[in-house]
């Protein structure tokens, strides 16, 4: 009974994993990225879209990133909502394309990216612990139900607790390996 419900938090675990990931991509460093921009959201004819919509993106030297939109009308507002983020770089539209160049990271900025990259770390630890009591608070109701042995309460409570620490590894992991990139 009480591996039911481990099982069904370890999905939500990793779909926490999943979305820190996501977020730590769009944590600017020293290396492009096309996770950097084709999130942001467009104001297209009428229409919000994210730039990913609206053409390809790539990077073809470690600081530069290339947007070729679909189609020119796409150029004017691209750059548009590119001006409006707080990405530290101007596009440059150059005929058919933007240019994005990335700026050497001063180390204030490096400073304000690792409190960022603490504070994203933190968030997905909360959201592991509230899965855990979550998940506690059933295995104790499975208890109080007579559903869950007591002994078997207290290998699920060592279970989920493993299940825990390893993810709050892989938060740590992550945030390590971020933290590296941000200090190259």
């Amino acid at each position: 009974m009480y591996q039911e419900i481990i099982k069904t938090i370890e999905p939500e675990l990793e779909k926490t994993i999943k979305f820190l990931e996501g977020e730590l991509m769009k944590i600017r460093t020293s290396q492009a990225s096309p996770s950097l921009v084709e999130d942001i959201i467009v104001n297209c004819f009428g229409s919000e879209v994210p730039i990913k919509q609206l053409g390809a993106i790539s990077c073809p030297e470690p600081r530069k990133i290339v947007i070729q939109p679909w189609d020119k009308s796409y150029l004017e507002p691209i750059e548009k909502a590119l001006n409006k983020t707080n990405l530290g770089m101007s596009p440059i539209v150059d005929q058919d394309l933007i240019r994005l160049m990335l700026p050497i990271l001063s180390d204030e900025y490096r400073k304000n990216l690792l409190n960022v990259l603490s504070v994203k770390a933190e968030e997905a630890r909360q959201t592991v612990r509230r899965w855990r009591e979550d998940a506690w608070k059933k295995i104790q109701e499975g208890f109080k139900e007579k559903t869950i042995r007591e002994d078997d309460k207290f290998k699920a409570k060592d279970e989920l607790q493993k299940l825990v620490d390893k993810y709050n590894k892989k938060i740590e992991e992550l945030r390590e390996r971020k933290k590296r990139e941000i200090s190259e």
